[in-house]
């Protein structure tokens, strides 16, 4: 995601949404790829179904919460606000239910992405890591 937290959040939608399109992709790939070696399909035809579909999956994803998250910063007037972080995976949470036909996964993939999200943005702003020394 380096370059995403570049500039100022909602503006160059087009770019954001672009970033996380193709880090979504780039996580199906990874995920159908085990889910390809863990569940064997019957054959190479089915595997490249299942990785086109994952990979598609992922990647609308990442459009969703990319473009939700910097429409969100502009229509609120809030830039920094994580709760455009929280509408923006909330919004692919609900795109996930959606491609699931379940309301149940919509909804718990809705808080569970909203609420990542939004933390993320926050320990963005405040400088968490996640890996490294502490610091004192």
């Amino acid at each position: 995601m380096a370059g995403y937290w570049d500039g100022p959040e909602g503006e160059q939608c087009p770019q954001r949404t672009w970033l996380a399109t193709r880090v979504g992709a780039a996580a199906g790939l990874v995920g159908a790829a085990y889910r390809i070696i863990l569940l064997r399909p019957g054959s190479a035809l089915a595997a490249l179904q299942t990785a086109a579909a994952d990979s598609v999956t992922m990647a609308t994803l990442g459009a969703v919460f990319g473009l939700s998250t910097c429409l969100s910063a502009q229509v609120r007037e809030e830039p920094e606000d994580p709760l455009n972080y929280f509408i923006g995976g909330c919004a692919a949470g609900a795109v996930l239910g959606v491609r699931a036909h379940s309301y149940l996964t919509g909804t718990t993939a809705c808080l569970g992405l909203g609420i990542t999200a939004a933390l993320m943005k926050i320990g963005n702003k405040e400088g968490w890591r996640l890996m490294g020394p502490p610091k004192l």
